[in-house]
């Protein structure tokens, strides 16, 4: 059995703390166009999060939501992103992130023995706790797949503890307590939370939520060891530009290049 789980771990160590998890709404713009879109995010990337569309996505900021309504118009669903992952050949480790509704009605057995025939390291569910986690997470492990487990500012320290433990493949630090989407100042206190979350973890920290240019992935370095992606992503899909370019063009310039 492979350990799917671990591969998002190596990637994201060896961006040496300059990791981008690109996020991208399974079956958007359109069901035709995601596989070469999906593909293009993985040649950038190392890490791919894949959102499943869902109708209440309490999370995500209008951006996301407005490519969720326009998956789930479409006709997107866990079978699609199943058939879809089953054909193309990703170049990164991949996730899927999603609300829990969908992936209980799927059947958590189903689900996983469907995770592992893609190859899909792992999952992140943004409403489903610590407490009620267990089943989920235990048969992901059973298969080398994992949970991702998100932290956020107003995380105590006892909780972070325990979150940062439970997490597997790396621990996704929410910079704001808004949804995703919204332009996030990293100014001392946010920055001062990451250093926590990044000396109370065992695993790599990717920051997530107001990530958009160059600027804050580099005002991040050394604070996190890397971040996610997903508004900012799917805007510049919007506007015809190359995923991969996009992505490349947030990584922090190298001194003396």
């Amino acid at each position: 059995m492979s350990d799917a789980i671990a591969s998002v771990t190596s990637s994201i160590e060896a961006a040496g703390g300059q990791a981008i998890c690109g996020y991208v709404t399974a079956g958007y713009p359109d069901l035709d166009s995601f596989p070469e879109i999906v593909s293009k995010v993985a040649e950038s990337a190392d890490v791919v999060e894949i959102g499943v569309p869902f109708t209440d996505p309490m999370a995500d900021g209008q951006t996301i939501q407005q490519a969720s309504h326009q998956a789930l118009v479409g006709g997107v669903n866990l079978d699609y992103i199943f058939n879809t992952l089953d054909a193309v050949d990703l170049d990164a480790p991949h996730l899927l992130m999603g609300y829990y509704n969908p992936f209980l009605a799927f059947g958590l057995q189903n689900l996983v023995e469907r995770m592992e025939q893609v190859g899909t390291a792992g999952l992140i569910v943004p409403d489903l706790p610590i407490e009620e986690s267990d089943e989920l997470a235990g048969l992901l492990e059973s298969r080398g797949r994992g949970l991702v487990q998100l932290v956020a500012p107003t995380t105590p320290d006892e909780r972070l503890t325990r979150l940062a433990a439970a997490s597997r493949g790396f621990v996704y630090a929410v910079t704001t307590k808004g949804t995703t989407g919204s332009t996030t100042l990293f100014d001392d206190s946010v920055l001062s939370y990451l250093d926590r979350v990044k000396a109370t973890s065992p695993l790599p920290v990717l920051a997530g939520f107001g990530v958009r240019e160059r600027s804050q992935v580099t005002a991040l370095a050394g604070h996190v060891d890397g971040v996610v992606v997903g508004s900012a992503l799917i805007d510049a899909i919007d506007r015809g530009e190359d995923p991969a370019e996009f992505i490349d063009g947030l990584r922090p310039v190298a001194v003396g290049s």
